[in-house]
């Protein structure tokens, strides 16, 4: 029974993490994996696929007696340890600087093609 409840705890604790690191909002495991798909990699995404699943099953007393604890257990750690490396200051100042690079390339490709048009026109 106690490793039922650790399971329980687990997964509340993946919940809270999703909400802490990727900004999800929803309360069960299952919703909250949905939307934070493309933000995670596939194999942390399989891995708390399969927590989003025992979490309906650990809610029914007799189903509980079915799961596999410790590989819920190595999934729940596995999961836990990438959300925890997640810095939300970095994320942010590493899509500011994408931004500002896509930025810099469209102005390097516009004054390439002014340069180009003027040069042709024979103002240069």
């Amino acid at each position: 029974m106690s490793e039922n409840t650790d399971i329980q705890s687990q997964i509340a604790q993946t919940v809270q993490l999703l909400r802490k690191k990727l900004g999800v909002k929803d309360k069960t495991l299952a919703d909250s994996i949905r939307k934070a798909k493309r933000l995670l990699p596939r194999r942390i995404y399989k891995q708390a696929l399969m927590l989003a699943n025992a979490e309906q099953m650990a809610a029914h007393p007799k189903l509980r007696l079915v799961l596999d604890t410790p590989k819920l257990a190595r999934a729940s750690e596995e999961v836990q340890a990438h959300l925890s490396g997640i810095n939300r200051a970095d994320r942010r100042l590493g899509w500011f600087l994408g931004m500002l690079g896509g930025l810099a390339f469209n102005l390097l490709a516009l004054l390439a093609l002014l340069i180009v048009f003027l040069r042709w026109q024979g103002f240069i």
